[in-house]
């Protein structure tokens, strides 16, 4: 349906299914401006991430991720592997256990942050828990920090592996936000999603890694693995 179509609202006219869809317009863009008036903080990005679980984008991110067999059975069974940072310190310091438990410990993050308020009960609620529970490890393995920028490269890296609309509407942000506010930002901005996007493309698919049943590998070894080209 045309963003002209979803406007033009006319309560005598839309149809059940279109009337929604108005509203969901709303209320996507609620959070997509508070993060353009600045709002660094996770809730924006949460409300958006919840909206956008109810759009046809979502479904499609489900079907995608599905052609994937080992992604298909991580769906299925609603893999969810929980971890202990002072228990991954114990690896070597080469492996992805402590070089993630280093980095979760030195920024003062948790992986709960980004997913406990998600209730797994379907596809689209389990894929949006796992992309937040392994977040970090995503930036990890991608070399990519958590910059304002670094993290639009790690979305362009997303939006490539797959259709992953919360990747897109950051992306759309990011862009509008540095266009109007800090333009001289805007070639390292492009580079960070062209680098993103090429690296997404030759990787292997991340989301389909049970990255806790290999904690204690190198993390270069799962780069060379996955073909991660830094």
């Amino acid at each position: 349906m045309k963003l002209m179509n979803l406007l033009s609202f006319n309560t005598s006219t839309k149809t059940e299914i279109e009337q929604p869809n108005y509203f969901q317009l709303l209320k996507v863009a609620k959070p997509f401006l508070a993060m353009l008036a600045g709002d660094e903080s996770l809730k924006p990005v949460l409300e958006m991430s919840e909206v956008l679980s109810k759009m046809p984008a979502s479904e499609f991110t489900v079907k995608q991720l599905k052609n994937d067999p080992v992604a298909a059975e991580m769906i299925q069974e609603r893999y969810m592997a929980l971890h202990n940072l002072d228990e991954l310190l114990q690896y070597p310091e080469d492996s992805l256990g402590y070089i993630y438990a280093s980095k979760m410990k030195e920024k003062g993050f948790r992986s709960e942050d980004l997913y406990a308020s998600v209730s797994i009960n379907s596809d689209t609620s389990y894929i949006d828990a796992r992309i937040g529970q392994t977040h970090d490890i995503w930036h990890i393995i991608t070399g990519f920090e958590t910059s304002e920028i670094d993290e639009i490269g790690l979305q362009a890296f997303y939006l490539v592996q797959f259709t992953n609309p919360m990747a897109t509407m950051l992306i759309a942000n990011a862009l509008i936000a540095v266009t109007l506010f800090t333009p001289e930002e805007l070639p390292e901005l492009l580079s960070a999603i062209g680098k993103g996007w090429e690296m997404g493309s030759q990787a292997k698919p991340l989301f389909a890694q049970k990255w806790e049943e290999n904690w204690e590998k190198p993390l270069t070894q799962w780069q060379t693995e996955l073909n991660i080209r830094l």
